[in-house]
């Protein structure tokens, strides 16, 4: 008996590591009081790059660590989470994204085919009562069994044991890490997150005699992220980023069909050259709350020498044919350009954006002049708005002679034509006015009223000054060979 007591013994003992239940140790729980820091890089194309520090007190081995309060549409893939203090000590092994948010119609969802407790109140008396009852459906309203009978609707209060642990109030990154360290630690958290956009708008204001202005820009910056960043580190980033075009699917769909849940700055932004885009970064910490829209100082500069251009323009598709009238009253467009040039109080490089320009009037009241939008712009180049079109200066143009010299099946030939611009001014002060004619292949200027010069290969140009309540004729005869 002894000899099978010991035998029993040890082969009980052999049998121990291997029905020994490994203990699911504790979710840590990290909310926004942890965090010691948070910068934020936005991207002109909807994405952005979020750091965030937090301070935590991991165990060492594994943990689960819960990071709450990230963006409800970061993209899990990019998410990286390394230890700042002990740099090396952290090695995630999975990482679970929980964006289903906790609400009533969820927490419902989550109890069809579980047993809920319903509690109904007697008018009367008040005395509440309490029934058993298992959860049918609840998707287009909810379908309960009690006992023998089906009921939809909501019969009373719904008690529930408790809240299923896939459900949260915040969006929440959970991981499974091994800590080979121990004790309080400074974590970072860094991934890409759409719904933070940014776009620049300036303003400007032109002098009397329209030769010079001043310019103001700001950054407008909206965040549909469904969270929040506290006093951040700001940075954007100027340029066409390429990004891989993944998969498309539904809004808020996964792979395996599972839902996806005005103030001012008094320094402009600094900017540096980054690859081959431009970085601006505010120079002091900025909150950027849950759907909101702020504007910060861009840039700020004042007296840019300016150049206002009245420009009428014609068309390449009357050199071959016979047209006769081509237009009366045609408009005449308003543009302005400046320099970005240092030397012009500028030399910064302009992010896209709309320019909107004003200008005081006789009381001295800035009323709006048109608006344009520009691309990124470089230093040194020239920006060039068109602000709208003419009201006082306008042109008659005519072919008055055609001739077809040589021609051919292939539509190949040289032909002469002969055109009449009348240039009308209606105000009080003299103008210039440009005009630009695009004309086709190869060609010639026969004879001209005023002198031209050849811009580019197919364009003509002329600068006209026209008097004050006065018009003036531009005559020019041209060949041209296809």
């Amino acid at each position: 008996m002894r000899h099978k007591t010991l035998l029993l013994t040890l082969a009980s003992a052999s049998l121990l590591p291997h029905t020994t239940l490994a203990i699911e140790p504790k979710e840590i729980r990290s909310t926004l009081e942890n965090q010691q820091a948070v910068a934020v890089t936005i991207y002109n194309n909807d994405m952005a790059l979020v750091k965030d520090q937090r301070k935590l007190k991991l165990a060492s081995g594994s943990n689960i660590l819960a990071l709450r309060d990230v963006s409800a549409q970061i993209r899990p893939e990019t998410a990286l989470l390394r230890s700042l203090s002990n740099p090396g000590s952290l090695r995630v092994d999975e990482q679970n994204f929980d964006f289903d948010l906790l609400t009533p119609a969820k927490l419902l969802e989550k109890y069809v085919g579980k047993t809920v407790s319903i509690l109904r109140t007697h008018p009367t008396t008040g005395v509440d009562s309490t029934e058993q009852a298992t959860v049918l459906a609840a998707s287009e309203g909810v379908v309960l069994k009690i006992g023998n009978r089906i009921e939809t609707g909501l019969p009373g209060r719904i008690v529930f044991d408790d809240v299923p642990g896939t459900l949260r109030d915040r969006p929440t990154l959970v991981t499974r890490l091994n800590n080979s360290g121990g004790g309080e630690q400074t974590v970072e958290l860094s991934y890409l997150t759409s719904g933070l956009g940014w776009k620049a708008d300036y303003v400007a204001e032109l002098n009397a005699n329209d030769n010079a202005l001043d310019l103001s820009g700001w950054v407008t910056l909206t965040n549909t992220s469904g969270a929040s960043y506290q006093n951040a580190k700001l940075q954007l980033v100027a340029g066409d980023v390429n990004v891989v075009q993944e998969k498309m699917h539904p809004v808020g769909m996964l792979e395996d069909g599972r839902m996806m849940r005005m103030a001012s700055a008094p320094a402009p932004m600094a900017e540096e050259g980054l690859l081959e885009y431009h970085l601006y970064s505010l120079a002091r910490p900025t909150t950027i709350a849950e759907n909101q829209t702020k504007q910060v100082a861009l840039l700020s500069a004042n007296g840019i020498p300016a150049r206002k251009e009245l420009l009428l323009r014609g068309a390449d598709y009357y050199y071959q044919s016979n047209h006769g009238d081509l237009g009366q009253k045609m408009k005449v467009g308003v543009f302005v350009e400046f320099d970005n040039k240092e030397a012009a109080g500028m030399g910064m490089p302009l992010p896209k954006g709309v320019i909107r320009v004003y200008k005081k009037d006789s009381q001295g009241n800035a009323q709006f002049v048109g608006e344009d939008r520009i691309d990124h712009t470089p230093k040194n180049e020239t920006v060039r708005l068109k602000l709208g079109e003419a009201f006082d200066v306008t042109a008659d143009k005519k072919q008055t002679d055609f001739k077809v010299l040589t021609s051919n099946q292939k539509g190949n030939g040289a032909y002469e034509s002969a055109y009449e611009v009348v240039l009308k001014n209606a105000k009080k002060e003299r103008v210039t006015v440009t005009v630009q004619e695009p004309i086709p292949a190869d060609w010639k200027m026969l004879s001209e009223s005023h002198p031209s010069r050849k811009v580019a290969s197919n364009t003509a140009e002329w600068k006209i000054e026209v008097p004050a309540e006065g018009n003036v004729t531009l005559r020019y005869r041209v060949q041209v060979k296809y």
